[in-house]
């Protein structure tokens, strides 16, 4: 019986590890942002230019212990591992769950969203079985020589790296955000017809003889002139449908929405997203120059979107030489488009059918006459499909080998 609990317990804590590691990990720029909202909400500002190191660090470290549970390597140390990591993080999250500075709490990056309450409520499962494990830390015995155990747990590390050092330098292998390939950018920020709206129960304030009484936009004194209005408020009565895409909204310099032209635009087009001009290097410069020939040698428009305002603005094409119709946005949702400083999309009909790092982006975008929206999305997806069956392969040759009978 003990030893069942025991691998209920290490099973439990390595599934949930190696999940929650893992699509934070392929994403390490996102997990970076919300340890920038976190230090932000707690006045930690000194911690902000630490956040990508300290994302990549949390990933690694948690997708790490999670392949050890998982193949039994240094199964002692894990089960320290384990109980450590869910000390420190069971009592932050309660924190986190009663103070409430951030409503998601990030803990599976973009792929699940949970509460602050229901990762604490989580926790508190996982440190039960963390610390059931460090008790029973004795009865957790390696089977297998120390050579076999040191290799093993030096190519795991390798692998707990692996998605960390990809998502940094190119996008995230599985795109858990809104604006990913297929997406249509017109039907993700619009409400269908089908689905509900938002429904507001205004309450309308009125004053007569000194006495200020309440009505609703059913009964109000409109043709009394003896009420003064006094103030309204309005409450959300139900909960409508939300659109997965809610704040893209582009404007030029000069205050023109040009929302709508990229949304309903036809055929091809191209956006170069620049969330911030502070990382833009002369390496991804050159990249845009080039796309920026390639596309007017074909006639194809293309879309600068920053967040970058004033002087940073007109250097984009003074001093950079990127002449594109710029257009401003929200530096959040930016970051949300592209995980990459900068990136580029490529829009037919307003889907997105191509999206890459500015690493990524092809030399001869323009190359063939084919219909390029098939093209570029089955091209991104074998590369993608590619690096993911590298990793599975190498999970599956170390099981076998390190389980593998003396």
């Amino acid at each position: 019986m003990k030893r069942n609990f025991l691998l209920l317990a290490r099973y439990l804590l390595a599934i949930v590890f190696i999940f929650s590691g893992f699509v934070k990990g392929i994403d390490p720029w996102g997990t970076a942002y919300k340890l920038f909202d976190y230090f932000t909400a707690f006045h930690l500002h000194f911690l902000n230019d630490l956040t990508l190191p300290f994302a990549v660090i949390l990933c690694v470290a948690e997708l790490y212990l999670g392949l050890l549970l998982l193949f039994g390597a240094n199964p002692r140390n894990a089960a320290w591992g384990s109980f450590i990591f869910m000390a420190v993080f069971t009592p932050l999250t309660l924190i986190l769950a009663i103070t409430n500075p951030i409503s998601d709490c990030g803990c599976f990056g973009d792929a699940i969203k949970l509460s602050n309450w229901g990762t604490f409520y989580k926790n508190i499962v996982l440190f039960a079985a963390a610390a059931y494990l460090f008790a029973n830390r004795k009865e957790l015995k390696a089977k297998h020589s120390n050579f076999r155990k040191r290799a093993v747990s030096i190519l795991l590390l390798v692998i707990a790296l692996a998605p960390s050092i990809h998502g940094i330098r190119h996008q995230p292998l599985i795109d858990f955000r809104p604006f990913h390939l297929g997406v249509n950018l017109l039907q993700y920020t619009k409400i269908p017809e089908d689905k509900p709206h938002d429904v507001y129960r205004t309450i309308l304030y009125y004053q007569k003889d000194g006495e200020v009484k309440e009505f609703d936009e059913t009964n109000y004194p409109w043709d009394d002139s003896t009420w003064t209005f006094v103030d309204s408020k309005s409450f959300l009565v139900e909960k409508g449908y939300t659109p997965p895409i809610t704040n893209f909204i582009l404007y030029n310099e000069h205050g023109q929405n040009y929302t709508d032209t990229i949304l309903y635009s036809k055929g091809d087009l191209i956006l170069v997203v620049v969330p911030s001009v502070k990382y833009l290097s002369e390496p991804a410069i050159a990249k845009f120059k080039t796309v920026q020939k390639q596309a007017r040698d074909k006639g194809i428009t293309v879309f600068g979107l920053t967040s970058a305002a004033g002087t940073d603005l007109a250097n984009l094409e003074n001093k950079h030489g990127l002449f594109f119709t710029w257009l401003q946005a929200d530096e959040v949702m930016l970051k949300t488009i592209v995980r990459s400083y900068p990136g580029m999309l490529y829009l037919y009909d307003g889907t997105i059918v191509g999206k890459w790092h500015w690493r990524d982006i092809p030399e001869k975008l323009f190359k063939t006459e084919q219909p390029l929206p098939f093209l570029v999305t089955a091209t991104q997806k074998k590369w993608e499909y590619a690096i993911a069956l590298v990793l599975s392969l190498s999970l599956i040759l170390i099981l076998l080998v390190f389980n593998r009978n003396k």
